[in-house]
């Protein structure tokens, strides 16, 4: 201790103390009649107060500890961060969105009759009670158009809420995404929906085709996970005849069946099928009948079937449609007496109405 104070004492020995300024003197105030001061007067001069430091660790080590107790302070709120992301990681960013700002693909399969039919119908209307489509569509933002989307499929929930003018909820594909994958895409969910007609899947891959998005069938087949076969069939019902096609109801209700029966029969008598299609085109028949008629065949049926006419839910008779197609008409004892003209009417209309539409 004694060895420590006589090192000081010998380092400090030829130092003096500061010998304070003397008082500055402070003018005397002077009012307005007195004028400005002389030029020779001594005036003090006044700076802002230094703004005070806030009281931290003054020390190089205690700077040192605090600093590093902020870096720990933000490690761990990046790893809440992280924690809250990964919980995120995979899905696909999801809002509500103008359907005025978003376009159909290219690629779009969905034919104008499947907007008309009452399974839209009925889709349109469940949006419309719950307030918006539950299930979101997937769009793509168009990179050369900013605010604008192309639908990679939904097509349909897009159009009910375009009609019903409400925001349209989206999930949106951030990462890259060729016209290929968006075709595959909108091809496997439509497929695992199980609602889109043979002719608007031929449509889709006959689309496909024609502008080289694929070479082949083969490869196109093989993008989008299906068959050959099923490629073939689908492309079958697409390159029917636009005369054939017009017999029927709705383009809609041509399956792979009926193509394949049209095409062998055309294969060997083009001109001879054509010249019903004339006969027949108009006549709103049903697509069994229909096809029959095309082929020139007798209409024939598997089995008899029978379909039981109702009136105010009870039975009234029946009717009949034997192997060979024709009808048989039968009303109950009851119904004749009792039920009225207008009600046995209505019961024949529906039966007639639905054995035609087998």
């Amino acid at each position: 201790m004694a060895s420590t104070r006589k090192r000081l004492e010998a380092l400090t020995a030829g130092l003096t103390m500061p010998v304070a300024a003397p008082p500055v003197e402070r003018l005397p105030v002077r009012s307005e009649s007195e004028g400005p001061p002389s030029v020779n007067a001594d005036v003090e001069t006044r700076f802002p107060p230094v703004a005070g430091r806030v009281a931290g660790p003054r020390t190089g080590p205690g700077q040192m500890i605090a600093f590093r107790g902020q870096i720990q302070q933000v490690e761990g709120e990046m790893a809440s961060l992280r924690e809250r992301l990964s919980q995120y990681e995979g899905s696909v960013p999801t809002r509500k969105l103008d359907p005025i700002n978003i376009r159909p693909s290219r690629w779009a399969n969905r034919h104008d009759a499947s907007f008309k039919m009452s399974a839209f119908a009925g889709l349109k209307a469940d949006i419309e009670h719950a307030g918006g489509n539950v299930q979101p569509i997937l769009v793509k933002p168009l990179e050369k158009e900013p605010g604008q989307f192309e639908i990679v499929f939904g097509h349909r929930r897009h159009r009910a809420c375009l009609e019903l003018g409400i925001p349209v909820l989206a999930s949106i594909w951030t990462d890259e995404l060729g016209d290929a994958a968006l075709f595959a895409a909108m091809d496997r969910e439509n497929r695992q929906r199980a609602d889109l007609s043979s002719y608007e899947q031929g449509l889709m891959y006959q689309r496909a085709l024609e502008e080289q998005l694929f070479p082949t069938q083969r490869q196109l087949a093989e993008a989008v996970g299906v068959s050959h076969t099923w490629v073939r069939k689908a492309l079958m019902v697409a390159q029917l005849p636009l005369a054939v096609v017009e017999c029927f109801r709705s383009p809609l209700e041509i399956s792979f069946r009926h193509a394949e029966q049209i095409n062998v029969v055309m294969e060997k008598d083009q001109r001879g099928v054509l010249r019903r299609v004339e006969k027949l085109r108009g006549q709103g028949l049903a697509p069994a009948t229909l096809v029959a008629r095309l082929l020139d065949a007798k209409v024939g049926f598997d089995k008899p079937e029978k379909i039981e006419l109702q009136i105010a839910g009870k039975r009234a008779g029946s009717l009949v449609r034997s192997k060979g197609g024709e009808l048989t008409l039968s009303i109950s004892a009851e119904a004749a007496t009792d039920a009225t003209l207008e009600g046995l009417e209505a019961a024949i209309g529906e039966a007639l109405r639905r054995i035609r539409t087998r």
